[in-house]
This record gives C-alpha cells, sequence and structure tokens, in this order.
C-alpha cells in the first residue's frame, strides 16, 4: 500500500475501544476496536483519552469532545453524556490535547495553552479552584513563554514550556487518598504533597532541556537531555 495513501486512511478514521459512549450513541462496552462513526471523513491528528470522556483534533484544529458526563464536567451545557463529538469553538488553531480524569488542556499553534473542567485540586492552572466549563487561558509563567507539550494526570498536569517542565494541581494533599491505598502524593516534583493553582517549574539543575513529559494518575515522567 502506497505510504501517503496508508496515511491518509489511518487519519481519517478514529477508532476507540472501552465504554462506547464514545462512539455511536450507545452506552454499552466495546471490547474490540471500532470507527467513531460521526467523525468518519475527518482527518484526526492528535486524541486523548480521560476518565470517561474523549478529546481529538482535526486537520483544521478544530476541538471534539465527547463522552461520559462530558456536558457537566468539560462544559457543554445540559446533557450529561455527549456522543456527537460537539466541536469547541473558543479557541485558535490547536495542535495538542490531553485529557485528566475530568479536565482538559489544549495547545494552540501559537503555544497557548487552555484548560477547562473539572478544577479539583488547582488542576486547571488558571490561580483557583474554580470549575470552568469553557477554555480558559493557563495562569503563572506560562502566560509569558510558549508551550510545546502538555500532559494531564487524575488531577494534575504538566507542561513543558522553553526547555522547562512546569506542573500544577493535586501534589498529594497532605497525604489525601494514602490510606485507600494511593500514594501519599510527590507527583508535582516540587518536593513536598502541597497543591498548587498555577504551574511551578520543576528544577533539575543547570543545563537541562526537557524533551517529553507525561502524567500518570498520580505520578509523573519525562524525558531530559543534559547539554
Amino acid at each position: 500500500m502506497d505510504s501517503s495513501f496508508e496515511e491518509e486512511f489511518m487519519l481519517s478514521f478514529l477508532l476507540s475501544v472501552g465504554l462506547a459512549v464514545l462512539t455511536y450513541h450507545f452506552l454499552s462496552s466495546e471490547y474490540t476496536p471500532r470507527v467513531i462513526k460521526n467523525l468518519q471523513g475527518i482527518k484526526v491528528q492528535n486524541v486523548a483519552a480521560g476518565f470517561l470522556h474523549s478529546a481529538c483534533i482535526d486537520e483544521n484544529g478544530s476541538v471534539f469532545i465527547f463522552g461520559e458526563r462530558a456536558a457537566y464536567k468539560v462544559g457543554f451545557g445540559e446533557v450529561d453524556n455527549a456522543t456527537m463529538g460537539p466541536v469547541v469553538s473558543k479557541l485558535p488553531y490547536s495542535v495538542e490535547v490531553a485529557c485528566g480524569g475530568y479536565h482538559i488542556c489544549v495547545l494552540t499553534s501559537c503555544g497557548e495553552l487552555n484548560a477547562w473542567g473539572s478544577n479539583e485540586n488547582g488542576c486547571l492552572g488558571i490561580g483557583s479552584t474554580d470549575v470552568y466549563h469553557r477554555p480558559e487561558r493557563v495562569q503563572g509563567p506560562l502566560l509569558k513563554a510558549p508551550v510545546t507539550k502538555v500532559s494531564c494526570g487524575w488531577k494534575h498536569t504538566a507542561a513543558i514550556s522553553e526547555g522547562n517542565i512546569y506542573t500544577w494541581g493535586w501534589g498529594g494533599s497532605h497525604g489525601t487518598f494514602s490510606e485507600d491505598g494511593h500514594s501519599s502524593g510527590g507527583q508535582l516534583g516540587l518536593g513536598s504533597d502541597v497543591d498548587y493553582i498555577e504551574p511551578a517549574r520543576v528544577t533539575f539543575g543547570t543545563n537541562v532541556k526537557a524533551l517529553e513529559i507525561s502524567c500518570g494518575f498520580n505520578h509523573t515522567g519525562a524525558i531530559i537531555e543534559y547539554r
């Protein structure tokens, strides 16, 4: 098969496995990949999955979100389940999306980072713990410098800007959830289990450049380069 045709084919169809609220108006589970019919014909460039919601970006930089309680948690109005893949209209051309437990971050082509949804422990990075149902610009140092990578954990977020890593949100809440078998914290990499409602820089020493960042439920990983 011609490589260009194969690439075009792969970008034209988005598959999902698991809870089928992400696919075709059904609220049942799926155990094998199936095409999301409402996105057929749309070339998807980037995709992310949260706890019970998903998001994707098409070749025109438009953002679609869908899934269980997508309306309430990540912002659409009145229905609980969004299966049609609504377009998020208050954003310029977008290039990357990341989904947390119940929040979403979107990176635009000009390096602006926007977030919305549940804001427990300050995971949106907007300087408060207020819930936002529409995109809001992430505050603090990321207002002044372009962001190149973003990743969301359960209730924390991490981003790369100018080779530096910034984290915010749930730091462990002074041991919250430790009695339930979860980690007592540390996922922000800031030396404590304190929550941060705005991005804070993670220090690695001198001559270090961050290349990639990825958040798990309550841990964070990064690829760094020593220069």
